[in-house]
C-alpha cells in the first residue's frame, strides 16, 4: 500500500489530521505550488554545493547555511498556504 501522496494530488485530502478542509486545486494552482516547492529544492540543493555537504541530509557547512534553509523551507511553506488556502 502506497503512504505517499502527491501534494498536488486530489487525494491530499484524506491524510491530513490538522486541516479538517480542503479545496480542490486548479491546475494552474497545483503547477504554482509544484513550481514553488522546484525552487524551494533547487535552492537547498545550492545551499549543500556551497557548503560542501553533497546532496541532502540536515547538515549544512554552516549555522548560516542551515538557517538559510530553514528559511527557505518557511518561505515554500508559506507560498504553499497561501495558494492553497
Amino acid at each position: 500500500m502506497n503512504t505517499h501522496i502527491d501534494s498536488t494530488s486530489d487525494d491530499r485530502i484524506t491524510n491530513n489530521a490538522v486541516r479538517h478542509q480542503y479545496r480542490k486545486l486548479s491546475d494552474r494552482e497545483k503547477a504554482q505550488m509544484q513550481d514553488i516547492k522546484d525552487m524551494g529544492g533547487t535552492f537547498i540543493a545550492k545551499l549543500h554545493e556551497i557548503g560542501g555537504t553533497g546532496h541532502g541530509g540536515d547538515c549544512f557547512g554552516s549555522r548560516d547555511l542551515a538557517l538559510a534553509n530553514t528559511h527557505i523551507e518557511d518561505a515554500v511553506m508559506r507560498a504553499v498556504r497561501h495558494i492553497t488556502a
